[in-house]
């Protein structure tokens, strides 16, 4: 564990289901730490430091990038 790094915090499990599903997709190895925990008792979310998106060292350039055009608001996610 101690070679993935958190890339970003988010403090309930639907700020970042859709961004989950782009980083499996693109084999991005990463997980969220917390996410059960907040998944069961949601105010304790903030008590735990929120959940931590960690990414593995070695794909942290390529999450990054995924991450950023996310979170682009002059490029909105469309869902069709």
């Amino acid at each position: 564990m101690e070679k993935f790094i958190t890339l970003a915090v988010f403090t309930y499990p639907h700020e970042y289901q859709v961004l989950k599903l782009i980083l499996q997709r693109e084999g991005i190895q990463c997980f969220f730490q917390n996410e059960t925990m907040v998944g069961v008792f949601p105010f304790y979310s903030n008590a735990l430091g929120g959940i931590h998106l960690k990414v593995h060292h070695l794909d942290l350039s390529k999450a990054q990038e995924i991450l950023d055009s996310f979170n682009d608001n002059s490029a909105p996610l469309k869902i069709v």
